[in-house]
């Protein structure tokens, strides 16, 4: 069964056409302006592709695999439909099980969940908290932040290698957590080297490809790892979905991550009054209840938009976003944009900077209420990065109405600009030229906390 779209017909332009092009925005100094939506690396705005679909779907919605109703039937369809496109998307192995869950956070708590007795985990304390946090039930190994692809493959290597000299019998399995690019520096890891490392050492590999995958093709063959998890809501997909796939024997020997109908094959009652369960091996045994199959339509939706649109020419545009950004803040001797890897770094469009002088909240609030240009500020929850790069601590870090950095000090937070596939030439522009007057001329608004945000002092 399938749902016919108009948008199916649309033709592919750059940038990707995206809901929330036109919307208009009030500006504190009086007028409004078309708003420049610069914060995709926390949510990107839906695909106008993605919205047409699921909005063509929505009269046919029902309950999946649990009717016999066409309806239902269709929906059902529809949703396993999903799975073999995001699984294709991915490139996933043959064996490999794809798991629909809520987010890249609820997917690495669910590989958590699942973790062999004994497991021993690797983390870079680079990473974002999705997958930096959810390993405290196991031995947690966390490693410095590197600061060249080199020192990431030798600081894995030779912690790895520690493990192996001092093997003891009994000892558990080992898995590495890695990400594909960097929240707040945008910088890309070396992935295939990191797995192969993994690898040599017998341990499994899973990555974080939430800012990865909507900007470069992802490939659990070609990059050689375990597993992928990312977020249909960086993807240009809304309705809280999202993917956990690779490799299906540990998901199958764990207990199901959440108990309930659809993860049990077989309930029955016992002589003694208690309850035997028989659970699903496929990915249904980490499904429980009834599914968001909005939500994994819609990544199935934008999956086969960036892949009709073609990556290699949705990367090149990016990157000359990328440089106008880079080059223009690099005209601002106020600013200094925040690197592990070097300037020289293969990054996505996301870039993190503070500016000398500014409390970053301040400077966020006024390109928002000045210039209609919403950025994000603050620590991205990736506390130990930001103090590696800033040389501050995280717990006094973020808050909104913390005073102003005196000239020379370092910036209590940082502002983080970023991009993708829908964002017109004119935002970075924008965004570029606001940053120069900002600097030059200083802002226009006094600005103050009201309910934790950064607001004009009307």
């Amino acid at each position: 069964m399938s749902v016919s779209t108009v948008a199916a017909d649309q033709a592919v332009c750059a940038p990707l056409s995206v809901l929330g092009r036109d919307v208009t925005v009030p500006l504190v100094t009086g007028g409004e302006v078309t708003y420049a939506a610069l914060d995709y690396a926390a949510s990107a705005p839906a695909l106008q592709r993605v919205w047409d679909d699921v909005a063509a779907y929505a009269p046919y919605y029902g309950s999946v695999h649990r009717g016999a109703g066409y309806l239902s039937q269709l929906s059902t369809d529809l949703f396993e439909n999903a799975r073999r496109t995001v699984t294709e998307f991915l490139d996933c192995r043959a064996d490999d099980q794809l798991v629909f869950t809520r987010s890249t956070t609820d997917s690495l708590n669910l590989l958590a969940a699942a973790l062999p007795a004994g497991c021993q985990v690797f983390v870079f304390e680079t990473e974002h908290h999705a997958s930096l946090l959810p390993w405290q039930d196991a031995q947690v190994t966390y490693l410095d932040a590197p600061r060249t692809p080199q020192q990431a493959v030798a600081t894995l290597e030779e912690a790895l290698a520690a493990r192996s000299a001092s093997v003891q019998e009994g000892q558990g399995p080992a898995l590495v957590c890695v990400t594909g690019a960097s929240n707040v520096t945008g910088e890309l890891w070396p992935v295939r080297e990191l797995a192969a490392v993994a690898h040599a050492h017998g341990a499994r590999i899973v990555l974080d490809a939430a800012q990865l995958a909507p900007h470069h093709p992802v490939s659990v063959q070609d990059l050689d790892v375990d597993w992928v998890a990312f977020s249909g809501h960086k993807l240009y997909a809304p309705f809280g979905s999202g993917v956990l796939a690779g490799r299906a024997d540990w998901l199958r020997a764990a207990d199901p991550y959440l108990a309930g109908g659809g993860a049990s094959r077989k309930v029955t009652r016992r002589t003694d009054g208690g309850v035997d369960v028989e659970w699903h091996d496929s990915a249904a045994r980490h499904e429980a209840g009834s599914p968001n199959v909005i939500g994994a339509y819609s990544i199935a939706a934008a999956c086969k938009a960036l892949t009709e649109a073609g990556f290699e020419s949705l990367v090149a545009r990016e990157q000359h976003l990328i440089d106008t950004v880079r080059a223009g803040l690099a005209e601002v001797p106020e600013v200094r944009v925040l690197s592990l890897f070097g300037d020289d770094a293969p990054r996505v469009g996301v870039i993190s900077f503070v500016v000398e002088g500014w409390n970053s909240s301040h400077f966020a609030a006024a390109l928002s209420a000045e210039y209609g240009i919403g950025v994000r500020d603050g620590l991205f929850c990736a506390h130990p990065l930001l103090r590696t790069l800033l040389g501050t601590d995280p717990q006094t870090q973020g808050e909104c109405g913390a005073p102003e950095a005196a000239p020379g000090e370092k910036s209590l937070n940082a502002i983080r600009v970023s991009f993708g596939a829908g964002t017109p030439d004119e935002h970075v522009e924008r965004f570029v030229g606001a940053v120069k007057e900002l600097v030059r001329d200083g802002a226009r608004w006094q600005y103050r906390t009201e309910d934790g945000r950064c607001v004009p002092a009307v």
